[in-house]
């Protein structure tokens, strides 16, 4: 859950250090941007803390699902049975 945690911060901190990045680059050296190098790693790890939150949301939305099966499939029904 903390890698969960950690991986949903740098989605916005992630962004924000590559433009602080490009700011740099820009103002020091605008004909060398080297700065690209650092947005390749940035964007891979970038994508992979994506992937690593929507698991964490798909799982959890795959769990309430099944906790509220159960939870309707529990109730007692009237007599008329289930409404469909």
């Amino acid at each position: 859950m903390v890698r969960t945690l950690r991986s949903f911060k740098f989605l916005f901190t992630g962004p924000l250090v590559l433009l602080m990045l490009v700011v740099i680059n820009w103002m020091t050296s605008p004909g060398d941007w080297w700065v690209q190098w650092a947005a390749l790693g940035i964007g891979i790890a970038w994508v992979i803390a994506l992937l690593r939150v929507l698991r964490a949301v798909v799982l959890a939305g795959g769990a309430a699902a099944v906790g509220a099966y159960l939870w309707h499939r529990q109730k007692p029904q009237g007599p008329a049975g289930p409404l469909r």
